[in-house]
């Protein structure tokens, strides 16, 4: 594994910076391994549903998990409020960093990661392999 530290500054968007990041990547599987930091703007969606939910607050990022694959990102986050009150779900685009966002991410040769559709789920779901050798 290749392990890579990231720093995100005020404004960035944290899903499409990371995607973009990736994109520019040899490798074609990643993780995320830490992540901590703050949020001006959350944007997740709760398991089972279409809607996205908008926080506008001083958040702290808890955690931030999940791949990242040429075809994008599966990543969940949980945030915590000024109250200590904490919510999560899928990371969606437009979650702002507020003051930093320190990443560490996984990069992993050999391997290679994409979103297919499954029929059974109805999502693209992760499809593993051997990273195609040039």
């Amino acid at each position: 594994m290749k392990v890579v530290p990231l720093r995100l500054r005020p404004g960035d968007d944290l899903r499409r910076v990371l995607e973009s990041w990736f994109a520019q990547q040899d490798e074609c599987a990643g993780c995320m391994i830490s992540a901590v930091g703050s949020l001006s703007t959350a944007q997740l969606r709760f398991a089972g549903r279409d809607e996205i939910i908008v926080l506008r607050s001083s958040l702290e990022i808890l955690s931030l998990s999940g791949t990242l694959s040429p075809d994008g990102a599966h990543l969940h986050m949980a945030v915590a409020d000024s109250r200590g009150a904490v919510i999560g779900g899928h990371l969606c685009a437009g979650s702002l960093v507020r003051t930093t966002a320190e990443l560490v991410v996984g990069l992993l040769p050999g391997w290679s990661f994409r979103r297919q559709l499954d029929p059974a789920s109805g999502y693209a779901e992760l499809k593993i392999g051997p990273q195609a050798s040039d």
